[in-house]
């Protein structure tokens, strides 16, 4: 991707070099759990994780002392910021053209683990997006555990995906499209929930698709590639097929590698907003 040298946002906060606290040592089967169920954000992850670390909390700990940025880490960084950037700027254009205000969401960078307003997190929640404070939260070392773990390409897109995935759930949340979902699921029961938490990460895969859309001018060859392998690499389907052996459709909570690749490739060919109704399949 085309980055160096462009604008860079002013709403990163980098926590990498005082970051820290318990971290487990290997992590075991528990942490790959977290790590699955929290990947690409979701809201209801946050919910499970806290019970899922108490479980992990009996594994030795030991604790990740400060360390000092690289350059690679230095410069990581600097791409962080250029992606919120063209996120800040693509989306206050389209909230504009709707009539709409775009409020900017800040981006915390952190190693170990991290307090927010959802809670504490480590480095295996994965990304994801907090409603309560309005914040994306990511440890880049996450981005190494999808390559080599799950299968994913890697490269610089498939990052700025995992970016513009988890500023879509911003937008959700500006939308009202989380809180009316939280809404729907009370007394559905666990299918029913899951079906509309589904609902929920394929449209923020077509958000992240639509900031695509607008941000082709700076595409090199292969970064579509690059962000449908992450988006294959991380569906349920996938997920659980290599976990476990076998699937298990009503306990999806992220959608297949289909349906991800395939509303992040609508929201890439057709940069129409209105386009994503992706509740409108489970209705």
């Amino acid at each position: 991707m085309k980055w160096i040298g462009r604008r860079q946002s002013d709403n990163v906060e980098d926590r990498r070099s005082i970051s820290g606290g318990k971290v487990a040592v290997g992590g075991g089967i528990i942490g790959i759990i977290i790590l699955l169920v929290n990947i690409f954000g979701g809201e209801n992850a946050q919910l499970i994780t806290p019970v899922l670390e108490q479980m992990q909390g009996g594994q030795q700990t030991q604790t990740e002392a400060a360390a000092p940025l690289s350059k690679e880490d230095e410069e990581m960084g600097q791409f962080v910021k250029v992606i919120l950037a063209d996120n800040e700027d693509i989306w206050g254009k389209i909230f504009a053209e709707n009539g709409m205000t775009y409020k900017n969401p800040k981006l915390v960078l952190f190693r170990g683990s991290v307090n927010t307003a959802c809670g504490g997190a480590s480095s295996a929640s994965g990304p994801f997006y907090c409603p309560g404070d309005q914040k994306v939260y990511m440890d880049l070392g996450f981005f190494e555990e999808l390559k080599t773990k799950f299968g994913a390409k890697g490269g610089d897109f498939a990052i700025a995906y995992v970016i513009a995935h988890e500023i879509g759930h911003h937008i959700q949340t500006l939308l009202g499209t989380s809180a009316k979902m939280r809404q729907a699921q009370e007394g559905k029961s666990e299918a029913e929930a899951n079906k509309l938490s589904v609902a929920l990460e394929l449209q923020a895969d077509f958000y992240a698709g639509v900031w695509s859309h607008y941000n082709e001018k700076n595409l090199d060859v292969g970064d579509i590639d690059e962000a449908l392998s992450a988006a294959n690499a991380v569906g349920d389907d996938a997920i659980q097929s290599k976990m476990q052996g076998h699937i298990v459709p009503d306990s999806f909570t992220h959608g297949t590698s289909e349906q991800r690749m395939y509303w992040f490739k609508k929201g890439f060919k057709t940069g129409d907003i209105k386009q994503g109704d992706t509740f409108a399949e489970i209705r």
